[in-house]
């Protein structure tokens, strides 16, 4: 089945990029980013912007990321995928990078949430960003939080 992505969440004032792969049923269904109550992205970010992100409304979370000049997007615009399991991605189709330059001229760092999304790495920093490829923020990537949790943090914090 072809899942397509969410637009991108930025301006121009955005100095941050947080790419995930594409968004799982879950999210598709709910049509928000990160949208699946298992997923620890909205904790984890929150916590690193010292923001309580996870009693927000949806609207009211895009908005504070915005306001911390922090945009979310993802790395695949569609692809075919059974399941929400990244592994799972077939014919998956890029989104177009090159915009970024126009949307949001400010854009200094862009870290990747988790491998899949992190396989882009290269090609973000050959655009001349700052990268940083982090821990996933999947539920099921808890083996180690202390170090996920300082990574986020590490990479959000300015």
């Amino acid at each position: 089945m072809i899942k397509r992505g969410f637009p991108p969440v930025l301006d121009e004032n955005t100095e941050i990029l947080i790419l995930g792969s594409l968004p799982g049923d879950e999210s598709l269904r709910r049509r928000q980013y990160y949208g699946h109550p298992g997923n620890d992205f909205w904790r984890l970010v929150g916590n690193a912007i010292g923001e309580n992100l996870q009693d927000m409304d949806y609207e009211t979370r895009l908005e504070t990321l915005k306001s911390h000049r922090i945009g979310l997007w993802d790395v695949f615009k569609a692809g075919k995928r059974e399941g929400s399991q990244d592994s799972n991605i077939r014919e998956e189709e890029v989104n177009q990078f090159s915009i970024l330059k126009k949307m949001a001229p400010g854009l200094k760092m862009v870290c990747f949430n988790g491998r899949t999304s992190g396989k882009y790495e290269p090609v973000l920093r050959a655009m001349g960003y700052d990268t940083k490829v982090l821990p996933s923020s999947s539920g099921i990537n808890r083996r180690n939080v202390k170090k996920r949790e300082s990574e986020w943090e590490a990479a959000l914090k300015r």
